[in-house]
């Protein structure tokens, strides 16, 4: 980082809001699950949390990634009948065309 003349920023402990990256996942986090499920104790909040983070790097589209997903996908075929997956307990969804 020193050679391309890039300063690292450490940020603060415990201080989401200081690093843009966690600051939107965040977001989406709450968006997308926290505002519409109860979490009865810590042990079904991280499975939600571990569900949801599958969800956001294998089935969430990003605009940044020209509505791609971080781990990448596969092209579904072009016509058929069309297949609705389940994410977070039917909370969202994810559609695939029948082969």
């Amino acid at each position: 980082m020193r050679s391309l003349g890039i300063e690292a920023i450490q940020t603060s402990f415990e201080s989401p809001w200081q690093n843009g990256v966690a600051e939107r996942w965040i977001e989406s986090c709450r968006g997308e699950l926290l505002e519409h499920v109860i979490a009865v104790n810590e042990r079904h909040l991280k499975r939600l949390l571990l569900d949801y983070l599958c969800y956001y790097y294998v089935d969430r589209t990003h605009l940044g990634l020209r509505k791609g997903t971080p781990a990448g996908r596969i092209c579904s075929a072009n016509a058929g009948r069309v297949i609705s997956h389940d994410r977070l307990g039917g909370l969202h969804h994810r559609y695939d065309r029948a082969a």
